[in-house]
C-alpha cells in the first residue's frame, strides 16, 4: 500500500485537488496519526440484543425466512466470512437454485443498517432499514446469523456526522485495512450501493470507516460522495444512465432474494439499479408497482418499469426495466440469468399488467 498524502474530511478539506465540500466542524484525527486507532476502534457491548441498531459485517448477509430455512447446500452463505462464489457454485443446478424460493427474504450488503427485532440463539431477526416493505415499518424483515452482524456505537456516530462514500462500481476492494474486527480476519468486498462514512481522501483514494471498527481505503473512481448538508449529492440520472447500469449485469445468474452482483431476483435487480442512482423504490415487485406514475404502453421510455401479474391483473409478481425498442432487461427466474428480451414476445402468457415511471 503506498503512502497517503491525506486530505482530512474531519477539518479542512483541500478542494483544489478533489472537488468535494469542505466541512467546517473539527473532529478526531482520522489521518492515520497516533490517536487514529483509538478513534476508530469499535465501541460495542459485544452482544446483539433486541432493539439494537446493528450493521452487516460480511460482504452480503442473506436474510432468511426463519433460522431453519438454510439447507446444507447454503452453508457458504451462513458463515462469517461468507463465501458467495462457493455458494453460487453449490447452486449450480436449476432445481437447487429454485429451492431457495420462500426460504430467503432478501439480502443486506456490507455496512447496511439493521434494527434487531428478536434474538433466538445464534440468530437475530432484523429489519433492513434501506429496504422498505409493508411487512415491517422499520425495514425488510428476516433472520440472519448473529456472527454476520455487529453493533458499534462509534460507527453510528460516523454515519451521523460524516459524508458518505457510496460504492458505484460493481465491486470495490477495501485496501489497507486497519484496526478492524473482521470475521475470520477476511476483508469483505464492497459491492454496488454499499455506503460507508468518509473519513479522509487523497487524489486516488478515499478512507472510510468500517462497521466492525477500523478503516480502509477504496479507489476514488469506485465511489461517489454524498453530503446533503453541503449540497453534494448524486446528480439527477438520465434514462440512459438507468439502462446503462442495468445492462452491466446482463448474464448474471438469477438468485431468489438477491440484491448484489452475486445474483438478483427480479425486484432486487430493479431496486439495486435505481438505488445506484439515488432513487429509492420498494424491495418487492408488488410494492414497486404502487410507486411513480402510470404510463401507457405507447408512451414507454427508457427506465420505465414493466409489471407482470397472474392473469394480467392484480399484484405484480415480476418486474423489468424498459430499455427502448420494445425491449426490457430483467432477472427472469432460477433457470436463467439477467437478460434483454423483446418484452411482448417474452410475455406470451399475457401477464403484463401495467407500466410505472419513477424517474
Amino acid at each position: 500500500m503506498k503512502a497517503k498524502a491525506l486530505l482530512p474530511v474531519l477539518g479542512l478539506c483541500v478542494t483544489a485537488l478533489i472537488a468535494q465540500p469542505a466541512l467546517a466542524s473539527p473532529g478526531p484525527d482520522m489521518s492515520g496519526g497516533a490517536d487514529d486507532g483509538v478513534a476508530l476502534r469499535a465501541e460495542s457491548s459485544g452482544k446483539i440484543a433486541k432493539g439494537d441498531t446493528a450493521f452487516v459485517n460480511v460482504t452480503s448477509a442473506t436474510v432468511w425466512t426463519s433460522p431453519d430455512s438454510p439447507r446444507s447446500v447454503d452453508s457458504p452463505a451462513t458463515q462469517a466470512p461468507v463465501d458467495l462464489d462457493a455458494w453460487n457454485e453449490a447452486l449450480s443446478s436449476t432445481e437447487t437454485r429454485r429451492g431457495l424460493t420462500g426460504l430467503v427474504q432478501t439480502q443486506a450488503p456490507y455496512g447496511a443498517e439493521l434494527t434487531v427485532l428478536e434474538v433466538q440463539g445464534k440468530w437475530a431477526k432484523v429489519a433492513v432499514a434501506d429496504q422498505s416493505s409493508p411487512k415491517e415499518d422499520r425495514g425488510y424483515p428476516g433472520w440472519v446469523p448473529k456472527k454476520q452482524i455487529v453493533e458499534n456505537d462509534r460507527f453510528v456516530e460516523f454515519r451521523e456526522d460524516q459524508p458518505t462514500a457510496v460504492v458505484t462500481a460493481r465491486t470495490a476492494d477495501l485496501e489497507g485495512v486497519q484496526y478492524a474486527d473482521l470475521p475470520g480476519d477476511e476483508t469483505p468486498e464492497a459491492t454496488i450501493n454499499v455506503e460507508l462514512p468518509l473519513l479522509s481522501q487523497d487524489v486516488d483514494d478515499v478512507r472510510v470507516a468500517l462497521p466492525g471498527g477500523g478503516a480502509a481505503w477504496i479507489d476514488y473512481d469506485d465511489v461517489r460522495i454524498d453530503d446533503p448538508e453541503h449540497d453534494f449529492t448524486v446528480p439527477e440520472p438520465s434514462r440512459s444512465d438507468i439502462v446503462e447500469t442495468a445492462e452491466q449485469f446482463e448474464g448474471l445468474r438469477y438468485l431468489w432474494g438477491g440484491v448484489s452482483p452475486y445474483g438478483f431476483d427480479c425486484s432486487g435487480f430493479t431496486y439495486t439499479v435505481f438505488r445506484a442512482h439515488g432513487i429509492d423504490i420498494a424491495r418487492d415487485a408488488g410494492d414497486q408497482q404502487k410507486q411513480g406514475k402510470a404510463v401507457k404502453q405507447s408512451d414507454l421510455e427508457k427506465g420505465d418499469l414493466l409489471f407482470f401479474a397472474s392473469g394480467g391483473s392484480g399484484r405484480a409478481h415480476h418486474v423489468g426495466v424498459y430499455v427502448g425498442d420494445g425491449k426490457m432487461i430483467h432477472a427472469p427466474n432460477a433457470s436463467k440469468s439477467v437478460e434483454v428480451v423483446d418484452w411482448k414476445s417474452w410475455d406470451s402468457g399475457g401477464q403484463y399488467v401495467e407500466s410505472r415511471r419513477v424517474l
